[in-house]
């Protein structure tokens, strides 16, 4: 299949990857261009606008930072919907608030094309792998035709609902996930004078209930990180968590909820941002936090 992927970041380039070793021609569009180049080695073309990458396309996949990067990159003078994309299939995997998701189903239905969001949990090894797992929204036909290739990138793909509906989803299902980074550096202060080894900690931690599954996952990476080692290539950085928990607390407030918790926890992120680590893998924030004098 001809398929274009717009978000050449961490995650896109993974994905990218991932379907070219499935036996897909892919072109693909970053507005850092270099991000974009430095796939033409494994086989991908770079398209010069979204718009030429929308032509040269039967499915588009984008995976973008947020909505104002969807809005220019969809809307714009040359992006992807300027041109006749009548009948192509459109896979938006951005994590974003339901309303963003809906807006852009609109605008993308009324150019005679079909869209899926598919925002995924995963990080870059599980996108390489094709060991995703996507939660989608819009309509069951759209979702029926875009399934066979959302399995190539996915362990398990759920549909959610209408327009939106996967979009809230993998906000609920992020939100506990980022603030544990904040609550097991606050565990790690009743232990720490204990001098146990952070392998050891995280051993015990994944092996009770007080540890998530993400522990099994980035458990070696976390006590690299608690002994100030380096933890790996990164695959979610702080800044990115920011973005996503602010997310989240919008979205809850536009439907009357107070999310207190996750509040306090983006205020940690942002502290550890400010101290100059937004672009440091989350896994580290439990080390920032136990490094600071309170």
């Amino acid at each position: 299949m001809q398929i274009g992927l717009v978000g050449t970041g961490r995650m896109g380039a993974a994905i990218v990857q991932r379907l070219i070793d499935q036996g897909h021609t892919l072109t693909v569009w970053n507005r850092t261009r270099e991000k974009a180049a430095a796939l033409e080695a494994n086989g991908a073309r770079v398209a010069a606008t979204p718009a030429e990458l929308a032509a040269r396309s039967e499915a588009i996949i984008t995976i973008l930072t947020n909505a104002a990067a969807i809005e220019a990159t969809y809307n714009g003078p040359d992006g992807l919907l300027s041109g006749d994309v009548k009948s192509k299939l459109f896979i938006e995997m951005s994590t974003v608030r339901p309303e963003t998701q809906k807006s852009l189903a609109m605008t993308v239905k009324g150019k005679g094309a079909a869209i899926v969001e598919c925002p995924v949990g995963g990080t870059i090894m599980p996108a390489r792998d094709g060991k995703l797992f996507g939660f989608a929204g819009g309509d069951e036909a759209d979702f029926a035709r875009a399934k066979p290739l959302l399995d190539q990138m996915c362990r398990r793909v759920e549909y959610i609902g209408p327009s939106g509906a996967g979009a809230a989803m993998k906000l609920a299902i992020n939100l506990p996930l980022l603030v544990f980074w904040q609550s097991f550096g606050e565990a790690m202060s009743l232990v720490k004078s204990l001098g146990v080894p952070p392998e050891r900690l995280v051993d015990i931690f994944s092996d009770t209930s007080g540890g998530p599954n993400v522990l099994k996952a980035r458990g070696p990476a976390l006590a690299k990180a608690l002994k100030g080692e380096p933890t790996g290539p990164i695959t979610f950085n702080i800044d990115s968590i920011r973005k996503d928990l602010a997310t989240m607390i919008e979205e809850a407030q536009a439907l009357g909820y107070d999310v207190p918790v996750t509040r306090q926890a983006l205020a940690s992120f942002d502290k550890a941002a400010a101290e100059g680590h937004g672009d440091g893998d989350g896994v580290t924030l439990p080390s920032l936090w136990l490094a600071r004098k309170h």
